[in-house]
């Protein structure tokens, strides 16, 4: 059995969001995957994890996103151009009512194993949490971000196996949008950094993992844009850390956190939050 932490930010929801994207990923390459938070040291909380395996889990997924090549999931039969940001992959059963060329859900694959990305067309009773709009096409938000991680995974390995949100790069305006720390409005800026050409250090991974970690789970959205989730203390498998990042309290120490969902344009965009103080 192998087990390792990384640091995180509970304030960040992107980052939180991207922690369960890591067990989930774990549980798809190694089995039998477990992960919680730990903030026994309140100034340096970490998101651990362990699988029933010999290797370092958060090394492998990353090296998984190194390799894995993005395709875009359509019905079978399908044809648009959508797919030129990513080769088309035909299913029998399609996840969405309707295939959306912007939306197109996406599928990383590598060696014969593969990780879906479809929250964002969810046709199931949950809510989609789809954040990006306008006319940014999902397969190229992926493929981008899985180039930009590409480039850091190249460059600075090492400190990406030890603390993969914490490595940033100029990020543009295409992206899932979960990241705070690229969280930016025209009036907050005072002016619009995307018009001017500017861009803002985010993590490729963080939108990437993000995207994972709610294929199987949402936080807990209300009608006023406002979002709650939970963090969790000790090891959970993927079943019960799902529900407990929607705030459902599944009989371990936990922690709620709220933001509220900007607007930036047309898209929606994740916000430091606060935390819910017990009373």
């Amino acid at each position: 059995m192998a087990e390792a932490s990384i640091p995180v930010d509970l304030f960040n929801p992107g980052q939180v969001f991207a922690c369960l994207g890591f067990l989930e990923a774990a549980n798809v390459l190694l089995g039998q995957a477990e992960g919680g938070f730990d903030w026994t040291d309140d100034a340096n909380p970490r998101f651990e994890l362990r699988v029933d395996a010999n290797a370092n889990p958060f090394h492998t997924v990353l090296a998984f996103l190194n390799d894995a090549q993005p395709q875009c999931l359509v019905p079978e039969g399908y044809t648009d151009s959508a797919t030129a940001d990513a080769p088309p992959c035909p299913l029998t059963t399609f996840p969405a009512a309707q295939p959306d060329p912007l939306t197109l859900p996406i599928r990383l694959a590598h060696a014969g194993r593969f990780i879906d990305l479809t929250h964002w067309c969810d046709g199931s009773s949950r809510k989609p949490f789809k954040l990006f709009a306008g006319q940014q096409r999902s397969a190229a938000i992926a493929r981008q971000m899985l180039e930009a991680f590409r480039a850091l995974w190249h460059q600075r390995q090492n400190a990406v196996i030890e603390d993969p949100f914490g490595q940033t790069v100029p990020l543009g305006g295409s992206s899932f949008k979960f990241d705070a720390r690229k969280a930016w409005t025209a009036i907050d800026a005072g002016y619009s950094p995307d018009e001017q050409g500017n861009t803002v250090e985010a993590s490729p991974l963080v939108e990437i993992l993000a995207a994972v970690g709610l294929e199987h789970a949402r936080p807990d959205e209300f009608e006023t844009r406002e979002v709650r989730y939970g963090v969790w203390k000790d090891f959970l498998p993927p079943v019960l850390a799902r529900a407990a990042l929607g705030g459902v309290r599944v009989g371990v120490p936990m922690r709620i956190f709220c933001f509220t969902l900007d607007l930036a344009g047309k898209n929606k965009v994740v916000t430091f939050a606060q935390e819910e103080i017990a009373v």
